[in-house]
């Protein structure tokens, strides 16, 4: 029997979810287009930073929304783009593919793997511009993040959280510093993004590769975007990474993230947007330059306890020209940024290395973001140094200096000496607390200036086989207690004996 209500609902239900195949979206037309960028008509309801998709698959960022017409970087070869190609919207907001899945790899400012590993496979994706912590979502800067850099641990130190300014001419060791520091993160349960904006592929491969040797590749994610690529994707590129980042730091992760460099980046916005015909400004720099580093270096912050604690470190590269820090990309950063290490040409050609100026380079953190040990031994440093300083220009003029002047620069030349290290071979902070303590209390002022190296790494072999326990104390406890000091100075006068 057939039963027509039974077959009635079939139908009903069949209409009800019936779909069409017509697909309604918004098209445009491309009326002019060159240099990476295109001019779209027909495109009324775009949004700013809406990604659009051109008919050979590249995709576009739109900038400029005017009254006729959009303004759209191609973040891709615009060869095969000609006038009157049919433009459609994806109603997307330029976003990236984030999560732990990208650790390892190296990827394009679109999250596109460059490093033929195959896909990776995260379905979450986040918008490359987002709010920064408020005031309320923040805590203060606290947590020592160790670099691994005696010059730096102990003088200009880091927190978790911080921003820090890398500057110094090109060649005087920024990216070593950064590299370091990432190096020095292995086993600390924290995750590194490095933003190479505007470098060779030949040196952002080296950079992955010596990442790889030192065992520091499976904690960090490399954004890649070389200079013979569109200025739109350099432009994005720091903003892909920080979304990155700031994934892992809302999942209560502590994060570090270095932009190197951002006076590629800069450079790279002001051409789209001298190209979008913008009006320019200072430098022929866009009017909102300061606000396009602004906010993408706020986003750095240590969260609060509610939020999951987890933070986001980032140390802002940036190249001087024959050292002029006063230029308009420089100030804008150091106004921005919670200190600057200032890397000198001078230093480095004398072999100082890392070429940090120790005096003009600061941390707005300061001894907060110190563990107490390295704060004790720090305090010494600094004044010794600033006195070495004072006596060496004076000492140039007098042929004969007292005893004291005579010690204070002896003093002062083994510091300068015990500061020099090399690249790749990050510290240990209880290790440098201990080389540190030896140079600031004249246990060195009677061995030659150029035998410090040899005894700096003879000492430190010598504390890790027959002193373990002074280490594992500074390491454990954080501090330099009277027990461990007495023990300390004990090791040091017996090594000195035998050296």
């Amino acid at each position: 029997m057939i039963n027509a209500d039974e077959i009635a609902g079939i139908i009903k239900q069949r209409i009800a979810t019936f779909k069409t195949g017509a697909d309604e979206s918004e098209v445009g037309t491309v009326i002019e287009v060159g240099d990476n960028i295109a001019r779209i008509y027909g495109l009324e309801a775009a949004q700013a930073s809406e990604l659009v998709q051109f008919p050979n698959g590249v995709e576009g960022v739109v900038l400029n929304l005017e009254e006729d017409n959009v303004g759209v970087a191609i973040m891709g070869p615009d060869t095969d783009i000609k006038e009157g190609d049919q433009v459609r919207r994806t109603g997307r907001i330029v976003s990236v593919p984030v999560g732990e899945a990208l650790l390892g790899r190296v990827v394009n400012p679109l999250g596109i793997p460059v490093d033929g590993k195959g896909p990776i496979a995260t379905k979450r994706y986040r918008t490359i511009e987002n709010r920064a912590p408020g005031v309320v979502e923040r805590q203060g800067v606290k947590q020592p993040l160790q670099t691994g850099i005696r010059a730096i641990d102990a003088l200009i130190p880091i927190g978790k959280g911080q921003r820090e300014l890398i500057i110094g001419d090109r060649g005087t060791g920024k990216t070593a510093i950064a590299i370091d520091t990432i190096i020095n993160q292995k086993g600390k349960n924290v995750f590194c993004i490095y933003v190479a904006i505007g470098q060779k592929n030949s040196t952002v491969s080296a950079l992955a590769q010596t990442l790889e040797q030192n065992g520091a590749l499976a904690y960090t994610t490399i954004v890649t975007v070389s200079s013979a690529e569109p200025a739109a994707l350099k432009w994005i590129a720091p903003f892909a990474g920080c979304a990155m980042g700031e994934e892992l730091m809302y999942a209560g992760k502590d994060v570090l993230i270095v932009y190197d460099n951002l006076t590629q980046h800069a450079q790279a916005y002001r051409e789209v947007s001298l190209l979008l015909r913008r009006p320019p400004g200072r430098e022929a720099y866009p009017g909102d330059i300061f606000f396009l580093h602004s906010r993408l270096l706020e986003r750095a912050a240590k969260l609060s306890d509610e939020l999951g604690g987890g933070s986001l470190t980032a140390l802002p590269v940036i190249e001087t020209q024959a050292g002029d820090v006063s230029a308009y990309i420089p100030t804008n950063l150091i106004s921005i940024t919670d200190g600057q290490i200032y890397l000198q040409s001078s230093l480095f050609f004398q072999g100082v290395r890392p070429a940090v100026d120790v005096g003009i380079s600061v941390s707005r953190v300061g001894g907060s973001a110190q563990i107490k040990a390295m704060r004790t031994v720090a305090g010494p440093l600094k004044l010794d140094l600033a006195q070495f300083r004072e006596l060496a220009a004076f000492a140039k003029l007098a042929s004969d200096l007292d005893k004291n002047t005579q010690q204070q620069l002896t003093r002062g030349e083994k510091i300068t000496e015990v500061l020099k290290q090399p690249q790749f071979h990050p510290q240990p902070v209880e290790e440098q607390v201990a080389v540190i303590y030896a140079a600031t209390r004249g246990y060195l002022d009677a061995i030659p200036t150029n035998k410090i190296a040899e005894w700096e790494n003879s000492f430190v072999a010598a504390l890790r086989e027959k002193y373990g326990a002074i280490l594992d104390a500074i390491r454990t406890t954080s501090q330099l207690g009277d027990d461990n000091t007495k023990a300390l100075v004990a090791a040091i006068e017996e090594f000195n004996k035998s050296f």
